[in-house]
């Protein structure tokens, strides 16, 4: 039964309507964003709700990415860890090289002050206690980190470290940074962390305070975070998150020398030359069909918000499968929606059953 289900859903579509179509021209035509130079070996501007690139260079080339490594650790660390467990700082992280908030062997911190020590002075004692304190040790805590890297779609990165030293089989992409970060902006504790430019360790009820070493805090309006991070191979990197029309707008720069400069560039073009619009509203009915003469709604399970550029032309196409021939219950995935820059798929989301409609089936006996 569940192979003919996917099969019936899967082998024929059919375009059912082209709705959404029309230009949206520049008063003011300028270069388009892919002749823009930027400065930096990797780099991308991805919609941090709609997943569609903006901008890309070399965006899935497999490069080392240094301490950005560290929004991975704090994903892991927020799913797997207790957020006011104390964990001891042992002699292997108040060891560690590299940039370092200055723990001493023997002190017990907290996993939530670890996370800020990490994320804001890019502690890599901090990242060590982490993985210690939360997977044992580091090996199994980058197990744990690769696992998830899997469950969230980052299928070319390999993680060996939780800090981000340079290891030769340690590697991302720009592409896949910029998805971990859609994810991670939508824990509220994450948020909390990396937008923070200065906590007071009194208020906190930390053993110190901290002050962000990432610049692009100050160097964009209403930027809020995300990771900056350095080391010879990787060169100099930067994760940023900034709204654009109040739209999180995420921008990766790997190997870039002049990272603050050159993240500025993406986004000043960014903010110019797209709008975002809404196309959808969750719960707005996509398509009525007809399933063995009972009425099924499809709607919209969320906003559909998306950035378009200008001087671009953009469609949609609504798919549906061929024949469905078994019950389907309310919030089922079936069918789905396309959207199309200048002939290109930029985007695809299931759509959702509002309703439910059974169809009986009958089993056949033979002697």
């Amino acid at each position: 039964m569940k192979i003919k289900r996917v099969l019936s859903y899967f082998i024929v579509f059919f375009i059912i309507s082209n709705i959404f179509s029309g230009k949206v021209l520049s008063k003011n035509r300028e270069e388009p964003l892919e002749k823009v130079h930027v400065d930096a070996r990797c780099a991308v501007a991805l919609d941090s709700n709609s997943k569609i690139l903006m901008y890309e260079k070399n965006a899935y080339e497999l490069v080392p990415m240094a301490s950005t490594t560290k929004v991975m650790t704090t994903l892991v660390a927020l799913r797997y860890g207790k957020l006011d467990k104390k964990i001891k700082i042992s002699s292997r992280a108040a060891g560690i090289k590299g940039s370092t908030v200055g723990y001493r062997a023997g002190e017990e911190i907290t996993l939530r002050e670890l996370l800020y020590g990490l994320m804001l002075r890019s502690g890599n004692d901090a990242a060590v206690a982490i993985a210690e304190g939360v997977g044992g040790n580091i090996e199994k805590f980058a197990k744990l980190m690769n696992e998830y890297a899997d469950e969230i779609g980052i299928i070319n990165s390999h993680f060996e470290t939780p800090h981000g030293l340079d290891k030769d089989e340690h590697y991302s992409t720009a592409y896949d940074l910029a998805v971990a970060t859609s994810v991670a902006k939508k824990n509220p504790v994450f948020n909390e962390i990396v937008g923070s430019r200065d906590v007071d360790g009194k208020e906190k009820g930390f053993t110190r305070s901290y002050h962000n070493i990432n610049k692009i805090l100050w160097k964009i309006p209403d930027a809020n975070g995300v990771k900056t991070g350095y080391t010879g191979k990787a060169g100099k990197c930067l994760i940023t998150s900034a709204p654009v029309q109040g739209n999180d707008v995420i921008i990766v720069v790997l190997n870039c020398p002049e990272r603050w400069k050159e993240t500025e560039k993406i986004y000043n073009y960014i903010s110019t030359n797209y709008n975002f619009q809404k196309l959808y509203s969750k719960g707005d009915i996509a398509l009525k069909i007809k399933v063995n003469g009972k009425n099924l709604n499809l709607e919209y399970g969320n906003d559909i918000v998306i950035p378009l550029k200008k001087g671009h032309k953009y469609t949609t196409k609504i798919l549906k499968p061929a024949r469905i021939n078994y019950t389907v219950k309310k919030g089922d995935k079936v069918g789905m929606i396309c959207i199309y820059e200048d002939g290109r798929n930029i985007y695809k989301n299931s759509l959702t059953a509002a309703n439910t409609v059974k169809v009986r089936r009958f089993m056949n006996w033979s002697f």
